[in-house]
């Protein structure tokens, strides 16, 4: 997930360099919403890691 986000990361500067505002607008987006959905799963899995050992 968080390849995917660095990956379009990437292109929306690329675009932005080359004047592709639509473009770089959108994979912008894209990048910004993977970005918040790996932070989300992150923090779900280190929860579950502390909730686990904490039960041992």
């Amino acid at each position: 997930m968080l390849k995917w986000a660095i990956i379009f990361a990437i292109i929306s500067l690329v675009t932005g360099i080359l004047g592709f505002r639509g473009v770089s607008g959108a994979t912008a987006t894209i990048a910004k919403v993977l970005f918040a959905i790996f932070v989300i799963l992150f923090l779900i899995a280190i929860l579950a890691v502390v909730g686990v050992f904490h039960i041992l």
